[in-house]
């Protein structure tokens, strides 16, 4: 599809957002809403097992993500989003990279509730932030298959117990391999299946 591709080929040089001109935004945006137009799948939250899985953050404009690459000596690496439909949960895991050994992890675990076709109510449960060597993170995967056997870990690992730390995600887009997210504070995700 070359309204897709156009997507794609937009984001590529931004670096998930991080080096994107305001020229680029603004073309990334209409690209965007020109796919959107297109989704193959108006009830994503019906559509389980496209939503099912992990997926790998291409692009967004959410200034909460952008802003985990201004620590000092450290660089954002590839940040995940796994969802698992049966236990309605998802996870969003960062890898923050710098120094040799010294590779860290932000993770936030969260319940998901759908609210209409297409948008889910989000409460943030558990945040976990760390040193991957002491988490002995290997793979999102086994990191999440970790956490939901209820393992503590070796790092800033406590429980998000805030009402106010909820928020809901419209998906507007959903098809085998791309979904793109619009959430509450009006920043936009683009994420492939991983």
């Amino acid at each position: 599809m070359i309204v897709k591709s156009t997507l794609l080929n937009a984001i590529a040089p931004t670096n998930r957002g991080l080096l994107a001109t305001e020229t680029q935004k603004q073309a990334i945006l209409a690209a965007i809403a020109s796919l959107e137009d297109f989704n193959p799948t108006p009830r994503p939250l019906e559509a389980t097992h496209l939503l099912e899985g992990n997926w790998r953050l291409l692009y967004t404009t959410s200034k909460a993500l952008l802003n985990l690459d201004r620590f000092p000596l450290y660089k954002l690496g590839q940040i995940y989003q796994s969802i698992r439909v049966e236990t309605t949960s998802v996870y969003n895991i960062a890898e923050i990279y710098g120094l040799p050994s010294l590779e860290g992890l932000i993770s936030v675990a969260a319940k998901f509730e759908p609210v209409s076709e297409r948008r889910v109510q989000v409460k943030f449960q558990r945040s976990i932030i760390g040193l991957q060597k002491l988490i002995d993170y290997k793979s999102p995967a086994e990191f999440i298959q970790q956490i939901e056997s209820g393992q503590k870990f070796t790092a800033i690992d406590f429980p998000i117990k805030s009402d106010r730390q909820q928020g809901w995600l419209d998906i507007t887009y959903i098809d085998q391999d791309l979904r793109i997210g619009r959430g509450n504070e009006g920043s936009v995700f683009v994420l492939s299946k991983s």
